[in-house]
């Protein structure tokens, strides 16, 4: 088994770790009224470091105990089999061959963590999240897990993360500090508000807080 190569699990005192047990606090207040078991995680644009921050929010609810399911839905970059070093058989060979749910799980050092990986790359990303056999795996996996984070592609390049949000009790997205626009934040929140996406937040990821010694990702509601 592969170590995991993230700071949530190899340093859980540092500032990041605890900038990430934060969000989770803060997710689970969010959840008082109604539980929000199943969570979309995305990002304006690529490379806001949005896998990094739901592969880490999964290893800090698994750490608390919590029964955690990490998926990989971004068929389009899959990412979080390379985080993990697993092998990358997953939601696409489930939908597309008939591949056994079970035989498409896998388990990593962190007690309490299972995660589905992508799986190969297909033509219609958009259509297998859409598609009904989607929706009954979800349905399926709610059964089982206190929460089911599902990693998406970014939602202004692409509508991945827009058609599968109405399947999700919340979305959060993250947005990389200094390194896209108002604009184009605002845009993304607007792509998920139109979709009917419950967003409970934004992550602001990439923040330069040295001079201060504490810190790496801050949540935020919108309000």
């Amino acid at each position: 088994m592969e170590k995991i190569n993230l700071t949530a699990y190899n340093n859980p005192k540092s500032p990041i770790s605890e900038a990430y047990r934060a969000i989770r606090t803060n997710i689970q207040f969010a959840g008082v009224d109604k539980p929000l078991k199943t969570i979309i995680v995305t990002s304006a644009t690529p490379h806001e470091g949005k896998s990094t921050v739901i592969a880490s929010l999964a290893i800090v609810l698994a750490q608390a105990g919590k029964k955690v399911l990490l998926v990989d839905c971004d068929f389009r970059n899959p990412t979080i089999h390379k985080l993990f070093g697993l092998t990358n058989t997953g939601v696409t060979n489930f939908v597309a061959t008939g591949e056994a749910l079970e035989k498409i799980k896998q388990t990593v050092e962190q007690e309490n963590l299972t995660i589905i990986t992508a799986g190969p790359v297909p033509p219609n990303p958009s259509e297998i999240l859409t598609s009904q056999k989607m929706s009954n795996l979800l349905d399926q996996l709610k059964q089982e897990y206190d929460y089911i984070l599902l990693d998406t592609p970014p939602i202004l390049p692409v509508t991945d993360a827009a058609a599968l949000s109405h399947k999700a009790d919340g979305v959060l997205l993250v947005v990389a500090s200094d390194e896209i626009s108002p604009n184009e934040a605002k845009l993304a929140k607007n792509k998920l508000e139109l979709a009917g996406a419950n967003i409970i937040g934004c992550v602001l990821n990439k923040v330069d807080v040295a001079p201060h010694g504490y810190g790496y990702g801050k949540y935020g509601g919108y309000g």
